[in-house]
This record gives structure tokens, C-alpha cells and sequence, in this order.
């Protein structure tokens, strides 16, 4: 199977939740403004960092973001600071969810869940698919998991 990359919405997302941080953020600054402890222009430098920097991480957060799938495992490379190379063998999957939260349904896109057997947090998320792309992948994942290991796989 060919790289796959996650849906262009997920940006969309992901920059919102830029924003909410930067307005969270920016809120003490412009307390510390309107009580005049700081400059007035102070809360929208801060406000504007934070965003230009926020915007960035999402963007080249979806740049970075694949998943593939081969016959042996589930391979994810994604992160933008840190750069994070996962491989999930197949015989490994204890089962599959697809997931849509609140803000996943209002952007039409769901997660895939893949749980594994293992110690340290065994689950990977692979976020910005859409609902059938997402369905898709966990019965994709479902039936190879149980074609490594037997029917207990999932």
C-alpha cells in the first residue's frame, strides 16, 4: 500500500485550536494591559506569537503527518519538533476503533484508534480521516491483524 497522508481539514483544526490557545494564553496579558502593568500593545504581540507560531506547528504538523500500511505492520512517521517514526506489527493489534468527537463532527472527519499489546501507552491515533476512510481502515486493520495472528487478533 502507498503512503497515505491525512485529510486537508484537519489543518483547519488544528489551527482553530491555535487560535483558542493563543486567545487562552493572551488572557492574563491583557488583564496585566488593562490594569496597566504592562503596554496595551502587549497582549496582541503576545497574541500574535503565539498564532503565527500555533499556525505554523499545525501546518507543518499535516506536512509531516503519514501513515502506510504493509502486509507486516502499521508504520506512522509524524511530529514537527520531534520527529516520531512508529511501527505497530500487525500480530500486535488487539483491536480497532474509529472515533468522532465533537469537533471531528463538526469538521466531518473521525479517528482511527489502534490498540496494541503492549506497556507503555499502547494505542495509537491516527487523526483527520474521513468517517469512511476511517471505518475503512479499521476493517483493513481488523483483517490483516487477523490474518497474522488467527481469530483471537481482534
Amino acid at each position: 500500500m502507498t503512503t497515505q497522508r491525512l485529510h486537508p481539514r484537519v489543518r483547519v483544526v488544528w489551527i482553530l485550536r491555535a487560535v483558542l490557545v493563543a486567545v487562552v494564553l493572551s488572557a492574563p496579558v491583557g488583564g496585566a494591559a488593562y490594569l496597566e502593568f504592562l503596554p496595551s500593545w502587549a497582549p496582541i504581540a503576545v497574541g500574535g506569537v503565539l498564532l503565527t507560531l500555533g499556525t505554523g506547528h499545525a501546518i507543518a504538523r499535516y506536512r509531516r503527518w503519514r501513515y502506510e500500511i504493509r502486509e507486516d505492520a502499521l508504520y506512522l512517521d509524524r511530529g514537527v519538533i520531534t520527529q516520531v517514526r512508529t511501527t505497530v506489527p500487525l500480530v500486535r493489534i488487539q483491536h480497532v476503533d474509529s472515533r468522532r468527537g465533537p469537533v471531528e463532527r463538526t469538521a466531518g472527519l473521525a479517528s482511527c484508534v489502534v490498540y496494541t499489546a503492549g506497556s507503555r501507552g499502547a494505542d495509537v491515533r491516527i487523526p483527520g480521516l474521513t468517517p469512511a476512510g476511517a471505518s475503512d481502515l479499521r476493517e483493513e486493520l481488523k483483517r490483516l491483524a487477523i490474518r497474522a495472528e488467527g481469530e483471537d487478533a481482534v
